[in-house]
């Protein structure tokens, strides 16, 4: 499959909601926890083969505003996870050239999470290489009114598109040419709400502990494949 990808149109931006570490876990008869912690591999792997072909920017639906509605230990669970692997992960990132961000309200995670999320994000900050940005107790609703609050402060009036833009969490980052969501679920479920206004979206059956390269690149031969118009007619983009 990767011989199949053109590197004249590599995705600049991929966004990817990471779906099925649960059901994963439940057919091994384990713990749903299990399934996050093997999900770390997918993780890597995919991060890995979006800096191979030249992505710009990955972002990764770690953690929503709503998962703090899971099971308490779940969630400790998780937060757990998420202080470990950016640690243990750190040296890979550093090794690849690669810039850590988060996007999300980080204020609300445990005070050691946080520490560890901005320690790395400063470690990574001066490499050159692709973005990894972690979406981290986000939602495309909380951005959005985030957002609105901020240009209600500053007085904006007459509101232009561009102008949200600059206020969303995501200022600075190019909307994702790509959505990948993985698990056979077909919805958005509340991420980056404006910014996947004309993303091509990628829908695939396979869990995500499973998600390997070879999966990233069937989901960018498909993107290949397709005709992007942004509203004009196919004879106008042509053109």
């Amino acid at each position: 499959m990767r011989n199949q990808i053109s590197s004249e149109n590599i995705p600049k931006h991929i966004a990817v909601i990471m779906d099925g570490n649960g059901r994963w876990a439940q057919k091994q008869g384990v713990k749903r926890l299990f399934g996050h912690q093997n999900a770390i591999e997918a993780v890597r792997d995919t991060t890995e083969g979006c800096a191979e072909l030249g992505v710009d920017h990955l972002t990764l639906y770690a953690f929503s505003t709503e998962n703090w509605d899971r099971p308490k230990y779940e969630v400790e669970g998780l937060m757990t996870l998420l202080v470990n692997t950016i640690k243990d992960e750190l040296p890979t990132l550093q090794k690849n050239n690669i810039k850590l961000a988060a996007i999300g309200d980080i204020s609300m995670l445990p005070t050691k999470a946080q520490g560890r999320l901005e320690d790395a994000i400063t470690r990574t900050g001066e490499n050159t290489g692709m973005e990894l940005v972690l979406a981290l107790n986000y939602s495309g609703k909380w951005d959005l009114v985030q957002a609105i609050n901020s240009m209600i402060e500053k007085g904006l009036t007459a509101i232009e598109p561009s102008d949200v833009d600059m206020h969303l969490s995501t200022k600075g980052i190019p909307d994702p040419d790509l959505l990948i969501r993985t698990s056979g679920e077909m919805r958005i479920s509340n991420f980056l709400l404006w910014q996947l206004a004309y993303s091509e979206l990628h829908f695939t059956d396979v869990l995500w502990p499973d998600f390997r390269k070879r999966d990233l690149h069937e989901a960018i031969v498909s993107y290949q494949r397709r005709e992007r118009r942004f509203g004009k007619t196919s004879d106008q983009v042509k053109a």
